[in-house]
């Protein structure tokens, strides 16, 4: 059997990578949602949320890719 190039994560690796993702989810839906609505105060703090995830997402696999 070929061995996969991913790298195997820790539970608790795991459990950041999908809180991470989870908030990435929610700021998009915010963001979409006070677009569609008008609401440009929840379109802005869907859009940071959405960064902010993005970031902790990428610092994770940073974090990751070092090894610890």
């Amino acid at each position: 059997m070929a061995e996969s190039n991913r790298t195997k994560r820790t539970v608790s690796e795991t459990t950041t990578h999908v809180k991470n993702a989870a908030e990435t989810t929610k700021g998009k839906v915010k963001a979409v949602t006070g677009k569609a609505l008008g609401n440009r105060k929840l379109q802005v703090k869907g859009t940071l949320e959405e960064v902010k995830g993005k970031a902790k997402q990428a610092g994770q696999r940073v974090k990751e890719s070092r090894g610890n």
